[in-house]
């Protein structure tokens, strides 16, 4: 019954900013850490930020400072703030539930 949709993605400009959401259907949101991960053309998904449940956060190395990661528990909805983007966050984004369910992704595209 778990069902999670990203939305927010597009094309936006180098040093731009973009708004990803995710919402949570079920149970699981409240109950898990939640995640984004990313995947660019030819390369391995890759950790971008997780948030716990009560609201620690992780980062990966090449964007924190950058994205902030943050979740609404009342709208079952986890929010990344990409901000200072770049061509190498072109990605396609994936919202995740623990490592056990994955959204459909979407694209994030940087460029002039």
């Amino acid at each position: 019954q778990v069902q999670l949709v990203e939305s927010g993605g597009g094309l936006v400009q180098p040093g731009g900013s973009l708004r990803l959401s995710c919402a949570a259907s079920g149970s699981i949101f409240r109950l898990t850490t939640m995640g984004w991960y990313r995947q660019g053309p030819g390369k391995q998904r890759e950790l971008v930020a997780t948030i716990t449940k009560s609201g620690t956060t992780t980062y990966g190395d090449y964007v924190e400072g950058r994205f902030t990661i943050s979740r609404d528990n009342v709208k079952k909805t986890v929010y990344l703030q990409m901000n200072s983007l770049k061509p190498e966050d072109t990605a396609v984004y994936y919202c995740a539930a623990g490592t056990s369910y994955w959204g459909q992704g979407t694209q994030v595209t940087v460029s002039s």
